[in-house]
């Protein structure tokens, strides 16, 4: 079975050292809790319910799967008592207000548990990570009473929450469901229709169910501007706020799927369902957007999570598995072979998933910063930044963070040779778990889109420019330091580059805007590589600064600086292809007609 032990000593670098998080918090209202002793306390207990309670269900929950029988959706043995403790340890509230039953703790903190549940029980952890925001959703755009009903129960994690957007025949153009929303004599609406991939959509970890549902209205508009949000629970509160009357929403069926086989991906069937607007009518998906965007976040945190496990599992097989002798001759005389971490490939592998394992670390804690700060701050001006900031950084997390993690656990699998591909081992299904992350919550392509397209483009590159100017200040202040030249230097070279391609590529969509299209999947990979980039140079300023000053933890520090100068001279050259990628632009992509893609193999 596949082992992990969550990285406290970098979460510590980071969080401490690097992004001066007690700082951070101490200026947060109500930050004044999160002290560097109670975020201790909680990193490690964090640390240890996810390695003894998730991880020892992992892999069977990937063999036993989720059952429908007889309408209901059951959950693998164990996954339901290690969800009651959970809830008993207070964990779903860890950020949440706590006038609704939380504990007032920065939005952060919670995003660090998130990483450890998917680096040790993924499918598992999608079932509370979709109640956090289920509860956003409501506590931004539902009414008092709705937010009476349900917000406390989420918050506790009693009750939890799913999202249910797309239907058969749509996939990501909302614009297109049919589920319809007719309303009653009261405040409340029928709705009917089929959604597709629901993860969490049923299950027995909780006694309630409270769906999130896109619908349209009779006098819809057509097209998304015609979407609303309703509230539908499984079961409708009683009187007293407790499960009632069963509501007409039911699991069709369970999509039978590559991985994650431990969480229930539904097709939920609403027939003739009681449900209630959230927000106001036709204005549904931009209420939406609150919780898909911190899903999207998610997302990239599983991603993160994944290549940590991999990495993790993948250098201690690496230590003890012997093949062949060094090329520069035996390293362990007294064995018959040397172990494979020895070997140049072999480190390469490791190193590839070490650097975007800590360069994603960095990432999600730099945004979660600013998470805290639009959710907390009472600074305007500071708010604001944090948002345009949080606006362009979040289809990076998400896009970038799960691409490079898929690539981080086939890697892991080719450190363990055949025995990766064997399923006792449990890195193939690293694999499998981590394809989807690629795909839901918008794909990468979508992601791209919105980065390039929305973010970007339409900002006229005024977004993207507050996070130049920050690195460009980061570079500025250390151009004379002889010691930070090999990392200053091409990240320098890289920034002006950034902002000269998102001139090119908006010259040329003036004229074709199938031209942001063609560009756009390379011009995020660019943006997450400059992104990485830019953090491993300030940690490589952190860490050399502690080597400097004398150090008890001089490996940790000499190890950051070499993960970094691996990442700088073997994974940042992959900007070049993507420069000349997004150069060449969109003419041989859409040179062919759809009729001639498949010339060659008519029949």
């Amino acid at each position: 079975m596949p082992d992990y032990q969550a990285p406290l000593r970098d979460l510590r670098f980071v969080m401490d050292e690097m992004l001066d998080y007690p700082t951070h918090y101490a200026g947060l209202p109500g930050g004044e809790e999160a002290t560097p002793d109670v975020v201790g306390a909680i990193l490690e207990e964090g640390a240890r319910f996810a390695r003894e309670e998730l991880l020892p269900l992992n892999q069977s929950g990937d063999l036993e799967g989720c059952l429908l029988e007889g309408g209901e959706v059951k959950t693998p043995k164990g996954f339901k008592e290690a969800y009651s403790r959970y809830v008993e340890g207070g964990w779903p509230g860890l950020a949440a207000d706590p006038e609704q039953g939380g504990q007032g703790l920065p939005p952060s903190l919670a995003m660090v548990l998130s990483e450890m549940i998917c680096a040790t029980n993924l499918a598992w952890g999608m079932y509370p990570g979709l109640s956090h925001g289920a509860a956003d959703a409501l506590r931004h755009h539902g009414t008092e009473a709705q937010q009476a009903s349900y917000l406390s129960k989420l918050v506790e994690g009693v009750w939890t929450g799913t999202m249910c957007l797309t239907e058969p025949h749509c996939g990501t153009d909302l614009g297109l469901i049919k589920t319809r929303a007719v309303p009653n004599d009261d405040d409340s609406y029928t709705l009917s229709g089929t959604k597709i991939f629901i993860s969490a959509g049923d299950h027995d970890l909780a006694e309630n169910i409270v769906h999130l549902v896109l619908a349209k209205l009779p006098d819809a508009p057509a097209g998304s501007k015609g979407i609303s949000l309703f509230v539908v629970p499984k079961f409708l509160p009683d009187a007293d706020g407790n499960p009632g009357e069963r509501n007409g929403v039911s699991c069709g069926s369970l999509e039978h799927k590559m991985g994650i086989h431990g969480n229930a991906t539904c097709v939920m069937n609403f027939d003739s369902a009681r449900g209630f607007l959230v927000g106001k009518p036709h204005k549904g998906l931009a209420c939406m957007f609150t919780m898909m965007n911190a899903a999207r976040i998610g997302v990239g945190i599983q991603g993160l999570g994944l290549t940590e496990a991999s990495f993790q599992n993948a250098l201690a097989y690496a230590r003890d598995r012997l093949q062949m002798r060094a090329l520069s001759g035996a390293k362990a005389e007294d064995k018959p072979a040397d172990p494979i971490i020895v070997h140049p490939d072999v480190r390469r592998m490791l190193l590839t998933q070490k650097a975007f394992a800590e360069g994603g670390r960095m990432l999600v804690l730099y945004a979660a910063q600013m998470v805290d700060v639009v959710e907390r701050s009472d600074d305007t001006e500071q708010t604001e930044r944090a948002e345009t900031l949080l606006g362009l950084l979040t289809p990076i997390v998400k896009a970038f963070l799960t691409e490079v993690g898929f690539e981080a656990t086939n890697e892991g699998v080719q450190v363990f040779g055949g025995h990766g591909f064997i399923q006792e081992w449990g890195m193939e299904q690293l694999v499998r778990d981590a394809r989807i992350t690629r795909l839901y919550e918008g794909t990468t392509g979508i992601q791209a889109l919105d980065l390039l397209g929305r973010k970007v483009l339409m900002s006229q590159g005024e977004t993207l420019k507050i996070f130049t100017k920050e690195i460009h200040k980061f570079c500025q202040a250390e151009e004379g330091n002889p010691d930070m030249a090999e990392f200053v230097r091409p990240l320098a070279k890289l920034n002006a580059e950034w902002g000269e391609l998102t001139m090119g590529v908006g010259m040329k969509a003036m004229n074709d805007r199938e031209e942001v299209g063609a560009a756009s999947v390379d011009y995020l990979m660019y943006s997450g590589y400059v992104t990485l980039a830019y953090l491993f140079a300030r940690a490589v300023k952190q860490a050399k600064s502690a080597l400097a000053a004398g150090t008890d933890d001089a490996a940790f520090y000499r190890a950051k600086v070499n993960t970094a100068r691996f990442y700088y001279e073997r994974l940042l050259p992959r900007t070049r292809a993507h420069v000349q990628m997004i150069q060449a632009g969109g003419e041989s992509l859409m040179a062919l007609s759809p009729d001639d893609f498949g010339r060659g193999f008519e029949i």
